[in-house]
């Protein structure tokens, strides 16, 4: 069976840094990855699944909320992602939302982000790091948790948003130990994931992997007209 092939949307700035790594994890889950970003002739029909990837803050304008000083905005990525996750869903194409990318998922699903996450969340450890120095404590009786382990979990951060009011069809599937959503996941097919922190730095981690994995196997699923949930799950730990 071919590799199945997953569109990455990253930063026009910074992407090309980023992409490569992304890439490795989805050649080691066994897909193989072609890169977009704002102004490529992006198509969900052209691939078998998605990975939004990290980048710039989300404006607020596409959830109501109300913009910080201190936020780098992106407003022609912002159109693109959104798009492509909706487009996803109307394909039936699963998602992997990665930081920016689990954000972009809840927006695009109607939720909504806390600006400043660490000013909502006083007691969440502060780390800007790609180093795995941030602990997360993962929801029992979650798909996350079948794929990863249900143990706390060591990340990498480097997020300035999080995940407030939860789309629609979405629940948590993992906070830090003060509180702040790390990782949402979608109850029905198409399979969608997102976690706040970054995997693809970690790709020498088996339950990281495991993200890519489920991704890969999810997109195989709809190859072949079977239910994702259910191929992802087969995939876990």
């Amino acid at each position: 069976m071919s590799r199945p092939l997953v569109g990455v949307t990253t930063s026009r700035r910074s992407g090309w840094r980023i992409f490569p790594l992304i890439a490795l994890n989805v050649w080691m889950a066994g897909g193989r990855a072609q890169r977009w970003v704002d102004g490529s002739d992006a198509r969900v029909e052209d691939v078998d699944g998605l990975i939004i990837g990290g980048g710039d803050d989300i404006s607020p304008d596409l959830y109501g909320g109300q913009l910080v000083s201190s936020a780098r905005l992106d407003p022609g990525r912002d159109a693109l992602e959104r798009r492509l996750v909706h487009d996803a869903f109307d394909l039936d194409k699963p998602v992997l939302g990665i930081c920016r990318g689990s954000q972009m998922l809840n927006v695009a699903l109607g939720g909504t982000l806390h600006q400043d996450a660490y000013d909502a969340y006083r007691d969440s450890d502060r780390h800007r790091t790609i180093l795995p120095r941030k602990t997360v404590l993962i929801t029992p009786g979650t798909r996350l948790a079948r794929l990863a382990g249900d143990a706390p979990m060591k990340i990498n951060a480097l997020h300035s948003q999080a995940v407030d009011r939860l789309g629609d069809g979405l629940r948590v599937a993992a906070r830090d130990r003060g509180g702040m959503i790390q990782a949402i996941e979608r109850l029905h097919d198409p399979f969608a994931i997102g976690v706040q922190w970054h995997p693809e730095h970690l790709f020498y981690a088996r339950r990281q992997q495991g993200l890519f994995r489920a991704l890969i196997a999810a997109a195989r699923a709809r190859q072949a007209h079977r239910d994702q949930m259910e191929q992802v799950d087969s995939t876990g730990l």
